[in-house]
């Protein structure tokens, strides 16, 4: 039963807050101020207040009190029917956001190069469907140069890059690192005394033709950047982006390459390619995870940052990364904590 309204309804948009309107819902289902105060556990002169400002928060009457009790009037109706509303869906609010938390869900983008793509998506794919069933884990893969972009642009949410970012928007952390080393046919003997797997110098590899990426390669900026600071240049003779293309043509014979030893592991398995660890200086390149730090970071992203971090370690650590060895501050115990 709805009691008479009031004559006019003035609605002002005043404030109302979650207790308000709880304390409105069981003042109305139970049908008096003093039944409501026993079920809420709160003294009636407060839950009388509460109702008072609340009336003259919106400018009308919400409630008739009568002998019998009280009835909403039509604006009290109004608002009773809403209150309802907001009281379920905070509630049902509040459950996901606690499920959320037990079980990250939604969609999760993740940039890669595509050396790194190679060896950590398939890994990294299986052991999010397993641990985070409800996330869709997205894996799109490009130039370094463009993932970062891509990062700044809210386009993707991660990336694992060979480069620290220099930008303030960006936080990048330091996964691991791995070798590099000169890649030579299997003639390479006449030019190199060394015997293969045996250390060169850089001076050495400075002096040999070279096959590498072009310069707006990660790889090549990286070994440009060791030229400049040694005064030694590189004797680049091709410049070509596929690694296997760098490979195919260093074994007919073309030339010699510096790539991470990862990268031509089976080759020098199979006898196909010869490989030394370049020293004075060792040349080597770290592995970053790298997110957006000027944007909230969702459940979801953060867990699957934590799990790239322990997927690629997994990689190290049984061998899979070639060549490669965790830095000290990714160890397991400071997952998730990169400073």
């Amino acid at each position: 039963m709805v009691a008479n309204p009031a004559s006019h309804i003035k609605i002002m948009g005043a404030p109302l807050d979650l207790r308000q309107l709880r304390y409105f819902v069981a003042i109305v289902e139970q049908g008096s101020f003093s039944k409501a105060a026993l079920t809420l556990n709160v003294a009636q002169p407060a839950l009388s207040l509460h109702v008072r400002n609340m009336e003259a928060d919106l400018g009308t009457q919400l409630l008739f009190r009568s002998p019998n009790g009280v009835l909403p009037t039509e604006a009290g109706e109004i608002l009773l029917r809403n209150a309802r509303v907001i009281i379920d869906q905070f509630a049902f609010a509040a459950e996901e956001i606690r499920g959320h938390e037990v079980e990250p869900s939604g969609e999760v983008r993740l940039g890669l190069p595509g050396t790194i793509s190679q060896i950590l998506s398939v890994p990294l794919i299986i052991a999010a469907k397993k641990r985070y069933p409800r996330i869709k884990l997205r894996i799109a893969e490009a130039m370094s140069g463009f993932i970062t972009e891509w990062i700044r642009e809210n386009k993707i949410d991660l990336a694992v890059l060979y480069i620290p970012v220099q930008d303030r928007s960006l936080a990048s952390h330091s996964v691991l690192t791995e070798e590099l080393c000169l890649l030579g046919p299997v003639s390479a003997m006449q030019d190199i005394k060394q015997p293969s797997d045996g250390p060169i110098t850089y001076r050495q590899v400075s002096q040999l033709p070279l096959i590498l990426p072009s310069e707006n390669h990660g790889l090549r900026e990286l070994l440009e950047g060791v030229a400049g600071a040694s005064s030694l240049p590189l004797n680049t003779i091709i410049d070509v982006d596929s690694y296997g293309n760098i490979k195919e043509l260093v074994e007919e014979g073309m030339g010699y390459s510096i790539l991470p030893f990862n990268a031509i592991a089976r080759e020098v398995q199979d006898g196909r390619l010869k490989h030394w660890p370049i020293r004075k200086p060792e040349l080597q390149r770290d592995v970053y995870l790298v997110h957006a730090s000027d944007r909230p970071m969702p459940n979801a992203v953060a867990v699957i940052e934590a799990l790239c971090r322990e997927t690629l370690l997994g990689l190290v650590e049984t061998g899979r990364w070639r060549g490669a060895r965790a830095l000290p501050e990714s160890l397991p115990d400071t997952f998730g904590h990169q400073a």
